[in-house]
């Protein structure tokens, strides 16, 4: 099995119920636990009945729920069940669970063994790879963590039957920044994705490419001290946007902060990079056709910055960015200054706000 503690094996599974199995024999009877959210457990547990016959703790679903309040019932049920440092904990669900499960794993007696089973195609191709556990802290997003990689991850496109629209456009946005970070063939085999049309067996190959991109970045940098950082592009000001949009209580989708925070990110790849204004206006045109508007204003600007700030991937006090010179090709540890900033946030609001301020 190609586990080690740098990465995991990631099993593109058209039968995840086998493939779940075929782990769990692994392990010791009574030293398997689950771990799921409310909307999987209605939704796909009747379908994987080998899961629905082991100790189970089940988690609210939503972003509200990924704290240290989770962690604790997490730790409480493993404690409750026996579980020691030769347990396995499967993790079922979006990326809120597989991460909220692999913190809990990862922390529970120094650690036990987890593996993820992503039902999001977010989850798929960014969450559940790549080793970051974490849960959300004083409204931070994934402020405390650790990195700690699951012994496998199983993939399937059977699970997202019971995504709607929006969810796979969250999870399309990731793939989208592979694409530009890393290789233009995958860009331009996402541009050509129906998603009024989608077949999930021939998709279930495009998500693979994806996760290749990012196996790629995780296995040359696995505690993101160098070029891992390229999976940053788009999330330095996405992440703003997500967490001013949950101050404001208008949250947004991970996916679609995602997408706005590119299009801000590819206008400062012009000003840095020198980015090709051309392709860069295409590229917006086509992601804000999938995105849809926002609505902020220049008053949001300071608090915006300011949430920047916090960014895990700053370092010396200064607000670091993974821009691209082109279309697959990235450059990591970018500075901007406020002043460029504030005029690519004016460029998103221009390009997308139903009003502007």
């Amino acid at each position: 099995m190609e586990y080690s503690s740098t990465h995991s094996e990631i099993i593109y599974s058209v039968q995840p119920e086998v493939d779940i199995e075929s782990i769990i024999r692994q392990y010791q009877p009574g030293k398997v636990f689950v771990v799921t959210e409310e909307n999987v457990f209605k939704l796909w547990f009747d379908k994987l009945p080998k899961l629905k016959t082991l100790p189970c703790v089940v988690i609210p679903s939503g972003e509200d729920n990924k704290g240290l309040g989770s962690v604790e019932l997490i730790w409480e049920f493993l404690s409750s069940k026996g579980a020691d440092r030769k347990s396995l904990l499967i993790n079922v669900g979006g990326g809120m669970l597989t991460d909220l499960g692999g913190f809990a794993a990862s922390t529970f007696k120094r650690g036990v063994d987890f593996i993820n089973v992503p039902t999001t195609l977010l989850a798929q191709v960014d969450a559940s790879v790549g080793g970051k556990t974490g849960i959300n802290f004083r409204g931070l997003k994934n402020e405390i963590g650790t990195f700690n990689v699951p012994r496998s991850v199983i993939i399937s496109s059977t699970f997202l039957q019971t995504l709607d629209q929006q969810n796979l456009l969250s999870g399309f946005a990731e793939m989208v920044k592979h694409g530009l970070i890393y290789s233009s063939e995958h860009f331009l085999e996402l541009c050509n994705v129906d998603f009024e049309n989608l077949d999930l067996k021939s998709f279930q190959e495009i998500i693979r490419h994806s996760v290749q991109v990012k196996e790629y970045f995780v296995q040359q940098d696995p505690t993101e001290k160098n070029i891992r950082k390229a999976l940053n592009f788009g999330h330095t000001i996405g992440h703003a946007l997500e967490s001013l949009f949950l101050e404001q209580h208008r949250p947004v989708l991970h996916g679609y902060a995602v997408a706005w925070g590119m299009m801000a990110e590819l206008y400062l790849s012009q000003a840095v990079c020198g980015l090709d204004p051309e392709s860069s206006v295409d590229i917006c045109d086509w992601i804000s056709s999938m995105y849809g508007k926002i609505s902020i204003t220049s008053e949001d600007f300071e608090e915006l910055y300011m949430l920047m700030g916090h960014d895990k991937k700053n370092e010396a006090g200064r607000i670091n960015f993974t821009l691209i010179s082109s279309p697959g090709n990235f450059e990591i540890n970018q500075e901007s200054s406020k002043e460029l900033i504030f005029e690519a946030l004016r460029f998103l609001q221009n390009s997308l706000s139903h009003e502007n301020a």
